[in-house]
């Protein structure tokens, strides 16, 4: 009985301890969720060098140095686009006209691009400022993802030890299932959706350039990174370059960027990358993960990308186990 209540009191003080946490945490729990996973899926990296000849602290460092770089590289380019191609934005942009009249079934609908314009420039403005400002809290939050990445990845077992002690033994096999689903989410977000949105860059970027358009690189960057966003994907920048054309009166162009843009751009990558890599993930269904994506972006801001479509993979592989063990029940009953 003492041991249960000294159980008990100890479950209890865990659970306040980490709510207290939580709250003085606040500010960082994204970058200490983000690292947490980009360690659990560079785990067989630092897992391989130590295998060719590495200890473990030069294991972890040299596979932090990857994760900082590979997340360098994500980034840097977007902004270095959206920075030195922003006159050719603003060049475009002022082609359009001001007033759009769409004519459907016999009546006329106008629509205006001037206030949605002027209301982009000013979200961008903001977006710019925040950055800005927050630089310093940036640098700071960069090197604490650091650290952290490199403690996950020279001590990896403390985790697991620390799970298989405080859950029972009879529940190890839950612990198992649910590490196997989280690692083949994780996985597919950070790995198969990497090489994907990359390949996706490489083919838009010859693509528009091969049809003339000014800023093919950048128009490449910016659907490679909608690659990340489930369902929709870089067919928007093929959809919106084509409705560009329209409105300023190449239909010719308007035709050619949607057959070979949604062929080569929106297609082309999906088709061939992702089924090879397919293998190494758990197979979530492309509509909860795109649930989880939106619910988690909505709900986290860009923490939710991850956390949401995480949330969603571990419910269904609970009401998989719930599925299993209740079938297991009746065949013992019957």
């Amino acid at each position: 009985m003492v041991t249960r209540r000294r159980t008990y009191v100890l479950a209890g003080l865990l659970v306040l301890t980490g709510c207290l946490t939580t709250v003085l945490l606040a500010r960082v729990l994204s970058t200490i969720f983000f690292a947490i996973t980009v360690a659990y899926v560079l785990f067989p990296v630092s897992e391989w060098l130590g295998r060719h000849g590495l200890n473990k602290r030069l294991s972890a460092a040299v596979t932090t140095g990857i994760a900082f770089v590979s997340g360098t590289l994500i980034v840097v380019p977007l902004g270095a686009v959206l920075y030195l191609r922003r006159r050719d934005l603003f060049t475009f942009f002022q082609q359009l006209p001001p007033m759009v009249t769409l004519e459907v079934g016999g009546f006329s609908y106008p629509v205006e691009i001037a206030p949605t314009l002027i209301a982009a420039r000013d979200t961008l403005t903001a977006v710019a400022v925040d950055l800005a400002a927050e630089s310093p809290v940036l640098a700071l939050k960069a090197v604490l993802f650091s650290i952290l990445v490199y403690a996950m990845l020279w001590r990896p077992q403390a985790p697991k030890k620390a799970a298989y002690r405080t859950v029972p033994a009879s529940y190890h096999e839950v612990v198992n299932r649910l590490h196997q689903r989280l690692r083949g989410t994780l996985y597919a977000i950070y790995v198969l959706q990497a090489a994907t949105a990359f390949g996706t860059f490489v083919v838009a970027w010859v693509v528009f350039w091969l049809l003339g358009y000014q800023g093919a690189f950048a128009l490449a960057v910016v659907a490679g990174i909608l690659q990340f966003v489930p369902v929709i994907g870089p067919s928007v920048v093929v959809l919106t370059i084509a409705v560009a054309d329209i409105i300023n009166g190449n239909i010719t162009g308007a035709v050619l960027v949607t057959v070979f843009g949604l062929v080569f751009v929106g297609f082309l990558p999906d088709a061939v990358i992702r089924p090879k890599l397919a293998r190494y993930t758990t197979g979530l269904p492309a509509s909860l993960y795109f649930v989880g994506f939106t619910g988690g972006v909505l709900t986290l801001g860009i923490i939710g990308f991850i956390a949401g479509p995480v949330a969603i993979a571990l419910l269904v592989e609970l009401s998989s186990l719930l599925t299993s063990e209740r079938q297991g029940d009746q065949q013992k009953l019957s």
